[in-house]
């Protein structure tokens, strides 16, 4: 027999609750509901949590849907959003395996380039104002950031696509993105 949600602050929370709770964080943390420092505490307490009640007081303070306030063991009661409706594209599951398409390589290699890319525009931008105001073509001190950034950034870069990282980086969005849709289809 499944329990109740009046039990269920005692009920073991899975590895998936903890990282749903985590990513939650992660945005407070974007948002700018909690620092640096309260992150990092309430991430260890969020790993460290055994019970669903112990998930909640980590995230008690926090606004926006609860994400473990259902749970696969309490069923959810069938209402009007069980309606048949179409499924708009973006909600299909992407596949989970084969090539990477190259939309979905370009924009991860944006996404890990693009700080590089910032730091480098502003770090040129300096450095040229500087020579300009010198009068004379300066040592080229930019290199020593980017440089060995953009060293480590290849490495990133060649071992990403080796394992296939943009596949699964797209895999684990989708899989959020159907989680919270989900969660908004049961509360209305």
């Amino acid at each position: 027999m499944l329990a109740g949600m009046d039990g269920r602050d005692g009920m073991r929370a899975a590895d998936a609750d903890r990282q749903e709770a985590a990513e939650r964080l992660r945005v407070a943390l974007e948002e700018g509901r909690i620092d640096l420092y309260e992150y990092d505490e309430r991430l260890q307490r969020t790993y460290g949590a055994k019970t669903y009640g112990e998930l909640g007081q980590v995230l008690a303070d926090l606004p926006g849907p609860a994400p473990l306030e259902r749970s696969g063991l309490a069923p959810r009661q069938p209402g009007p959003a069980d309606v048949a409706a179409p499924v708009p594209p973006a909600a299909a599951p992407a596949p989970a395996s084969g090539p990477v398409p190259s939309g979905v390589r370009g924009n991860w290699l944006l996404e890990v380039w693009m700080p590089w890319l910032r730091v480098a525009v502003i770090l040129n931008a300096i450095w040229l104002l500087s020579a300009v105001g010198a009068g004379e073509l300066i040592f080229y001190w930019p290199l020593w950031v980017l440089g060995p950034w953009g060293a480590v950034l290849l490495m990133r870069t060649a071992g990403g696509l080796a394992g296939g990282e943009p596949r699964h980086r797209d895999d684990r969005r989708e899989r959020r993105r159907g989680r919270r849709q989900a969660r908004r289809a049961g509360e209305r």
